[in-house]
């Protein structure tokens, strides 16, 4: 089949990669100059399905109330005259309650596993460097939220995301960065088989990977709009004219909502903005060497090379896309007081990006109501942990192939669509 994927983000390439794989004629259409320039280009670094939990659980009313009006506040929700950040909030709230949480756990890390399983495989293949370190550290400072966060590590080791339980010497061992607030440390929990790296060099690596293979990349093109005939998804209209396919998939990130509203698919997905801060580390030694996730500031830290990534706020804010200094700096301030002498701050770079979230935090994988037309979007903050697995999910979909994992609660129908 002739397909086309939308989004040359790293869930997009990852579904053209194993689209082609399966046998399809590929087209990945976007409308920057290359994969992996939006939501992927400076993210956390994290590959986690140790972040399993949805944003959606019982303590996020009280965060977001406590959090309320505060100018550092790691997850803002402004009120806006917007009926679809309304909409999406509610739908949030309902989601909030442990039964839907537990649920939603259980989806998202179906993905993260299944996707945690093919990643190996994949690089493998593919050889792509993109400065990946092994481990990811969660830190907890206060001992009732350790014993909090030793409930939900305790249900993903049940259902097959393995942690051990570590008191403060234990994290210092594992990240001897963290030395210098060991008595401020109650302990934390470590994933040895998370990981981190650069999420823009792995898209960009492997769509030169899917090139190889026969993948056609119309990167500097606009995606206007689709197109149906006699109720069939049948092509794409572009700034430079109609693209044919008998199969589109769209992995667009928060944009993907717009695109197919007009088409009676009602996808509940809203952007939620999170900044970044990455600092050269050459010639500094206080860098973390593996990835932390500070659970009481809300921030996580990845090493790339001879750089620190430093990720964390989620903006309610629409889609706007400009850089709050005073947020950006707080990370960066933050980071500095974590891990002194950690790189250079007058050389920082600040980012920001749109993470896709749906109501339920669990992306949409596979066909909608309008045949032909298929969604692999709204994964949050977990694009880069779930896209091995979704993009794999999705070719099997569209083959009409029998599928590695329950496809079951991924799809768009869970909202009644």
């Amino acid at each position: 089949m002739k397909v086309i994927v939308l989004g040359a983000g790293v869930v997009g390439v990852t579904s053209a990669y194993y689209l082609a794989k399966a046998g399809h004629d590929v087209t990945v259409v976007d409308r920057r100059p290359g994969a992996g320039l939006e939501t992927s280009f400076a993210n956390g670094g994290q590959i986690s399905a140790s972040h399993a939990e949805p944003w959606a659980n019982p303590k996020t009313p009280g965060v977001i109330l406590k959090w309320l009006g505060r100018a550092g506040a790691p997850m803002k929700f402004p009120f806006r005259l917007d009926p679809a950040q309304w909409a999406f909030g509610l739908r949030f709230l309902v989601n909030c309650t442990a039964k839907r949480a537990r649920i939603n756990t259980e989806r998202i890390l179906r993905v993260g596993l299944y996707s945690r399983s093919l990643r190996a495989g994949l690089l493998a293949e593919t050889a792509v460097a993109h400065d990946l370190s092994d481990g990811i550290l969660h830190i907890f400072r206060d001992a009732q939220a350790l014993d909090r966060a030793a409930e939900i590590f305790g249900y993903l080791g049940q259902i097959g995301c393995a942690t051990e339980r570590l008191d403060a010497d234990g994290c210092v061992a594992r990240e001897p960065a963290l030395a210098v607030h060991r008595d401020t440390l109650a302990g934390g929990f470590y994933c040895a088989d998370d990981a981190s790296g650069d999420c823009h060099k792995l898209a960009e690596g492997l769509a030169r990977e899917c090139a190889q293979l026969g993948v056609t990349f119309l990167y500097d093109t606009e995606i206007r709009a689709l197109r149906t005939e006699h109720g069939r998804a049948t092509g794409v209209l572009t700034a430079n004219g109609m693209l044919e396919a008998d199969a589109i998939s769209v992995s667009m990130g928060s944009y993907s909502r717009r695109l197919v509203a007009p088409f009676g698919v009602a996808l509940p997905i809203y952007p939620a903005k999170g900044y970044s801060v990455t600092l050269p580390t050459d010639g500094h030694n206080g860098a973390p060497q593996i990835s932390v996730t500070d659970e009481a500031h809300r921030l996580v830290y990845s090493r790339l090379g001879e750089r620190l990534r430093i990720a964390g706020t989620a903006a309610f804010t629409g889609y706007d896309t400009s850089i709050d200094h005073r947020a950006a700096r707080a990370m960066l301030d933050a980071a500095m007081e974590e891990f002194p002498g950690c790189g250079d701050p007058a050389r920082a770079e600040f980012w920001t990006g749109l993470r896709p979230l749906m109501p339920d935090c669990v992306p949409v994988i596979g066909p909608t109501p309008v045949p032909g037309l298929y969604l692999n979007t709204g994964h949050g903050s977990l694009g880069w942990t779930l896209c091995y697995g979704s993009a794999k999910l999705l070719a099997d979909l569209i083959s009409g192939n029998p599928t590695d994992i329950d496809p079951s609660g991924l799809g768009l129908d869970r909202f009644g669509s």
